[in-house]
């Protein structure tokens, strides 16, 4: 499984939301670039870098950073928030962003996820955050009527590379996956799932490793390694070197 560390970009500053919550704000870091980098050197393979600000008003605010996290790595990035056009989504991939991810245009307009999925294959993400089950879209601060297993199964049909789930109720929070609701997600999917979410310590990545034979390929870590409750490098050496056949699925948590 492999760890993907989060940037989450507001005002150009490195931060993490507890819940979603834009009032519940913690800053990590006023150099960006320079935590990427850190990522990197501790054996990062990739980088998830999300635009707090465009994820609630679409307007691309921290796209400049965004490039220059990109440029100044050896590894790729993939990026969301606020990216609900063909226009944005374009620009970001041909300016050498590896993947997108589209999330409220995936309820608002799910043609153009479609149309963009056959265009750039293998370099469109779709990232579902949900509470309760449901999808939320804008930054999280809208709730649909829309089920997380629903528009996952309608995906299904799209050239996605992945799907990239977020349950809210647990982001930021270092309480631990939802792991019910990920096995629920990850048998709805015919795409690799990301997990995201309430990761704290090393013992809730080994849960999480028990849905890998599912689906689950990947995992977003955010506030546990800013919090140093996930050393980086010896979280990524311990999943290398875990033997899935000793783990049965489902025998980790309380279904």
């Amino acid at each position: 499984m492999e760890l993907i560390p989060a940037i989450d970009l507001l005002k150009g500053h490195c931060v993490r939301l507890f819940q979603g919550d834009y009032d519940k704000v913690t800053e990590f870091s006023k150099e960006p670039v320079e935590q990427a980098l850190i990522w990197e050197k501790l054996g990062a393979k990739r980088i998830h870098l999300v635009d707090l600000d465009g994820a609630k008003d679409g307007n691309g605010t921290n796209h400049e950073t965004i490039l220059s996290i990109a440029k100044a790595l050896s590894i790729p990035v993939q990026v969301g928030g606020g990216i609900r056009d063909s226009k944005t989504a374009i620009k970001l991939l041909e300016a050498g962003i590896e993947k997108i991810i589209l999330g409220t245009v995936a309820i608002e307009n799910p043609t153009l996820v479609k149309d963009l999925s056959y265009d750039f294959p293998s370099r469109i993400l779709v990232g579902i955050d949900a509470k309760d089950g449901y999808v939320a879209t804008r930054g999280w601060l809208n709730k649909s009527d829309v089920k997380a297993t629903e528009l996952i199964k309608s995906l299904s049909s799209y050239s996605i590379a992945g799907i990239i789930y977020t349950d809210i109720s647990k982001d930021g929070t270092l309480d631990g996956p939802n792991l019910t609701q990920l096995r629920s997600i990850s048998i709805a999917s015919e795409v690799p799932i990301i997990a995201s979410g309430g990761i704290g310590s090393v013992e809730d990545l080994l849960a999480l490793s028990s849905l890998e034979p599912l689906g689950i390929k990947s995992v977003i870590i955010g506030r546990a390694l800013y919090d140093k409750a996930i050393d980086l490098k010896e979280a990524i050496k311990t999943l290398q070197n875990i033997n899935l056949e000793d783990l049965k699925i489902g025998d980790t948590f309380n279904a």
